[in-house]
């Protein structure tokens, strides 16, 4: 009974931690989409002003695809920490496969402070590790990585730019994806109308403007929905852990229960036993 009670003790330790860090989680969670949702329509409307400005047929060096691709770079978000589940171990994965199946020479950057020693025994051809990056990412450091990105992509480093991170679609459920960062495809469409804009100093040099704006804010949501997922990822892990050390403190005090009855039952015995015995003893002196 000692060591059951112990381990109840212990389990109700480890309950406490796993919903404090739930809790964090959740908080953390919610800031993450706020934050999301303004960059989404933020990039909506960005897309919407490149599709007028890509209408008259402009080109610029981030969003021409080049002839001839000789190598690529992968941009792999994950987590700052464990304990949320398979986020960090699927996107792990889901990297090796994308460079499986590449054709080319290829280099990785993480951002990211999980799993150091796991990303080197993974094989993967890391190139550099962005490990400063908070839980709650602030435009600077997208803007510092997306010029970074651009910087490789003009001097001729790198011919593509992908960037591979865990797709948000609800708090229970985030999906390994890739998105092409370099060249970009802004897929935007003209807006409807006859009305005619004037730009200065020249529709070129806000085309280039945009053009940096919007690289910039698509590192920057997918940085953003990458906290949002693992946050995501730890609030259900933690919520599993909860539920399932409750599970474990109910059986350890039906276990407890049964040892006491068991203990109980050996006493009483051992008293009945006792007695008859002084009993028989009494019995056989008269």
């Amino acid at each position: 009974m000692r060591e059951i009670r112990s381990r109840i003790k212990s389990v109700k330790s480890t309950q406490q931690i796993t919903k404090a860090m739930k809790m964090v989680s959740v908080a953390k969670l919610r800031r993450a989409q706020k934050g999301t949702e303004g960059m989404q329509v933020f990039s909506r409307e960005c897309r919407e002003v490149l599709g007028y400005l890509l209408s008259g047929h402009t080109d610029h060096p981030f969003l021409t695809p080049r002839p001839e691709i000789r190598h690529s770079t992968y941009v792999l978000f994950v987590g700052n920490r464990g304990l949320c589940g398979n986020y960090n171990t699927a996107l792990v994965r889901y990297m090796q496969e994308l460079l499986e199946g590449a054709e080319r020479p290829a280099s990785v950057i993480v951002v990211g402070r999980w799993g150091r020693d796991v990303l080197a025994a993974s094989g993967l051809p890391i190139r550099a590790t962005y490990a400063d990056f908070g839980d709650t990412p602030a435009m600077e450091d997208a803007v510092a990585l997306a010029e970074l990105l651009k910087r490789m992509y003009l001097d001729g480093e790198t011919d593509q730019v992908y960037l591979v991170y865990q797709h948000f679609e609800t708090a229970l459920v985030q999906t390994p994806a890739s998105l092409r960062l370099l060249p970009s495809e802004p897929a935007g469409d003209p807006p409807a109308g006859e009305t005619e804009y004037l730009f200065e100093p020249s529709k070129e040099a806000v085309l280039d403007s945009a053009v940096q704006l919007f690289i910039n804010s698509t590192v920057f949501s997918v940085l953003q929905e990458a906290r949002a997922g693992e946050q995501a990822a730890r609030m259900t892990a933690m919520t599993a852990a909860t539920d399932a050390t409750a599970d474990l403190i109910d059986q350890l005090s039906l276990d407890l229960n049964r040892a006491r009855q068991a203990a109980i039952t050996t006493e009483i015995s051992e008293i009945v036993g006792g007695a008859n015995a002084l009993k028989n003893k009494d019995d056989h002196s008269s």
